[in-house]
Parts: structure tokens; sequence; C-alpha cells
């Protein structure tokens, strides 16, 4: 996962800023003057700039700009389609469907507005939808009576209904709280917050203990999953950092970070998401699933990122490295050779633009190889040319940041373009990239003020 770049700290003295312009008002700035005002104005831009959030080319480079389309005038913006909203109805499919009939008329019956057809029911009914709010959990009290015997004291209470069930928190209840934890992020206490405030009280410590109890139960079906992962035809994996507040380490291992390692294995059409918190890097937890592989299948296509610690030690992988990583070389050093970038950053566009077209076409595995190999090779041999004779020329120097660019992408090359000699290898590891999002999230919502700070 690709590391934020810090934000470049200044320290600022306001009544200094003032003498350099009331200096500057009456005559010329010297050297230590201007760098200091310099720096402050940088700075000040800095922070007014908005923040890049897509490495898309249009949005890191310059539109291309004929003589022709200056004087063009741009085109009127069409107006918005009118709709009763962005979702159909049969985008709802967690939601109650209610039938109703027509109060008045059904099937067959003659029609009230011209008196001479019948009337048939259509195969789409009209559709209305209604949303209402409900507490994440809710809870019914049942109240049952009680009778005392005047004389011997002996008190009878009314049985339950057997739809109250034996346990207080139902297994929906307990697959709530963990959507809302593991898959939202919500910490305990906040949810312990949200359902005081709608009369449902629900402390964090019950809810820690309800999910320590639903671990254990659904432990063997883990235990499955990775059995099954461990047979998948690519494997993707990557790492991100984790905070624990308590975590039981190896006592012969020394080493002090926290990881979430993400395995993402395909196979067919099916793809099985792992996580693995831990001391372990993304490599090592692979290489555990591994273990559970079939001994006469053949190795596993694995996608990651040129970091040595994604790769397994001691198993056999057809080791891939993503595409995207090697884009973004060239995506962060895109303003100060725009040039340069752009034709990478094209020749990549068109790499993958190629890519989508085969799956629009449903291709089979070797067929898209081939695809692959009569489209995308001829793209990929004139970037490399291309890149060559950069450094060849010379036209760029090395420790340059294209040069670095440049130099990552010959370096890792033959594992970047496995997907030219190798069916179903994908071109990037973006699938695992967004599945760890997940933790990230989690991460972030859990430890506000401590991811913040660092």
């Amino acid at each position: 996962m690709k590391k934020k770049t810090p934000r470049r700290r200044i320290e600022v003295d306001i009544d200094e800023l003032d003498r350099i312009i009331d200096t500057a008002m009456r005559g010329p700035l010297n050297e230590a003057e201007g760098r200091t005002l310099r720096a402050a104005v940088h700075a000040m831009a800095e922070r007014l700039v908005r923040r890049r959030n897509t490495e898309k080319t249009s949005a890191v480079l310059e539109p291309k700009t004929s003589p022709a389309a200056v004087d063009t005038p741009p085109e009127p913006e069409k107006p918005s389609s009118a709709g009763h909203g962005r979702n159909r109805a049969d985008a709802f499919t967690g939601a109650d469907k209610v039938a109703i009939a027509h109060s008045r008329l059904h099937s067959g019956d003659s029609c009230p507005a011209c008196e001479e057809g019948k009337v048939y029911r259509q195969k789409e009914p009209a559709t209305l939808i209604r949303i209402i709010g409900q507490a994440p959990l809710q809870a019914t009290v049942y109240e049952m009576e009680r009778l005392r015997c005047n004389a011997c004291g002996e008190v009878f209470t009314a049985n339950p209904p057997q739809s109250a069930g034996e346990e207080k928190f139902d297994a929906t209840a307990l697959a709530m709280i963990a959507l809302l934890k593991y898959g939202t992020g919500m910490p305990f206490h906040r949810m312990e917050r949200l359902e005081a405030q709608l009369g449902m009280p629900l402390p964090a410590a019950t809810q820690w203990e309800l999910m320590e109890q639903a671990a254990r139960v659904i432990k063997p079906v883990l235990s499955e999953l990775i059995r099954q992962a461990a047979q998948g035809s690519v494997m993707h994996n990557d790492d991100t950092s984790m905070r624990i507040l308590k975590l039981v380490r190896n006592a012969e291992d020394g080493r002090t970070g926290v990881f979430t390692s993400g395995i993402v294995s395909i196979s067919g059409r099916w793809k099985i998401a792992l996580y693995f918190t831990g001391w372990k890097h993304a490599g090592e937890n692979l290489a555990d699933v591994l273990k559970q592989r079939a001994a006469e299948s053949q190795a596993p296509i694995q996608m990651c990122d040129a970091l040595s610690r994604n790769s397994p030690k001691l198993v056999e992988t057809l080791l891939a490295n993503c595409l995207a990583h090697g884009r973004r070389q060239f995506t962060d050093v895109a303003e100060s050779f725009p040039d340069e970038c752009r034709y990478v950053l094209e020749s990549l566009g068109a790499v993958y633009r190629f890519d989508a077209e085969a799956k629009e076409r449903g291709l089979t595995a070797e067929e898209m190889l081939t695809f692959h190999q009569s489209n995308r090779a001829p793209v990929m041999d004139d970037l490399r040319q291309w890149m060559e004779a950069q450094f060849a020329e010379p036209k760029t120097e090395p420790n340059s940041g294209l040069g670095k660019a440049i130099s990552y992408l010959l370096r890792h090359w033959v594992k970047l373009t496995l997907f030219l000699r190798q069916a179903r290898a994908p071109l990037d590891n973006n699938v695992v990239e967004r599945a760890l999002k997940k933790a990230i999230l989690h991460r972030n919502f859990v430890y506000p003020a401590i991811t913040r700070s660092t």
C-alpha cells in the first residue's frame, strides 16, 4: 500500500512577515527576507491547492490543446434527465416486498375506459419505495403474567412464546454487531452510545464478549475458507500497517511492527478474501495459506507489488508485479516531466483499454492471452524501447524523478509483463488493495487520534 507523503511544515512568524512586507513597500528585500517570504507564500499555496484524489491521466496532466481547439467554444452542458432517484426498485435487494392487487380490476375483466377490450396483468408491476428508520439492534421485552396463591404463596408464571428463543442475543444481532464493527469500522463504544440514545443499552464490553463467542463458533468456516483459498489459480496479496493495543508476540521474533495482510484468491469466478493481522508480512501469511494447497496442483500466479516482503519463502509461485504501482511512479513526477510522463501514461492506458475490451468480449483465458500478445505486446515493446533510449542517448538523468520511475519499470519488467506470457495473469493488484480498505477503515475509525498524528 502506498504511504501518504507527509505535508511539509514550516514555522511562520506573523510579525516577521509584517516587517518584511513593510520593508518591501519602502525598498528591495535582501536575500534572507526573500527566502522567508517565498517559503511562507508557497506553504499557503500548498494548503489552498486541492489535493488530487485520483491518478487518472486527465487529473495528473493538463489536457492536450490544439490551435483549432482554442477558438472552439465549449459545448453546452446537457440537462440531466428527471428521475425518481439514483437507484431502481430492483436495487433494493434487502427490502421487504409487498404485492398489492388492484382494488377493482382482475386479469381478464373488461376495460372500464374503452369498454371494448380486456385488461391483463403486466409482467412488470408499478413500484413505490418507502424507507423507514430503525435502530441497528432492536429488543423485545416479554412481560409474562405472574399469579400468586394467597394461601401457600406459590407463584405461577406464564410461559414465554416459542418465538422468543433460548438466547438473549439472536444470531441476527451478532451478525449486525460484527457487520458494524468489522464491516464499517464502527467502534464498540460508538455503538454503545448510539444504542443508548435509542433506548437500547448495549455496553461495549458486552459487544466484545459476543464477538469473541461468535468467533469461536465460525472458526471452522475460516479454516475451510483458507483451505479453499489455497487452491486458487491466482493469488493477490499485500499488507498495510495496523494498530493493536496489545499483541501476544513470538518471543524469538524481534519485530515490533503490526500489519494486516490481505489475500484474495481467485478460482474461476469465485473470489475469497482473507485477512491476517499480526507481526507477519503478506509473503509469510501467503506461505502459510499455500501449505494447504493440493500437492498435485500447479504453482499459482501470485500478484503483488515489488516489495520483497510480499514474496513467500520456500513456496513456488509464478510471480507477477503490479502494473498500477509502476504507473504510479510516473503520476508522482508528472508535474515535473509532463511530456515524458504523458507518453508513458497514455501507453499504459492503451494496455488497460485492451484489457477492458477483452473482458467485455467474454474471452476465455487462452483467448485473452492470444489477444494480449497481438494487441498489448506491441505497445509494451514500444514503451520499453522508449525507456531504454532515455538512458542510452541519454535524454534522462537516472537519478532524477523520471529516471527512477523508468528504472523501476525496467528493473521489474519481466514480472510486470507476465500477462503477456501466462494465461490468467492479471495486470495489477487493485483487487486486494480495495479489499484492504476495509482494514484501513477499521484502523482509522478505532484509532483516529493516533493515525492522524503519524
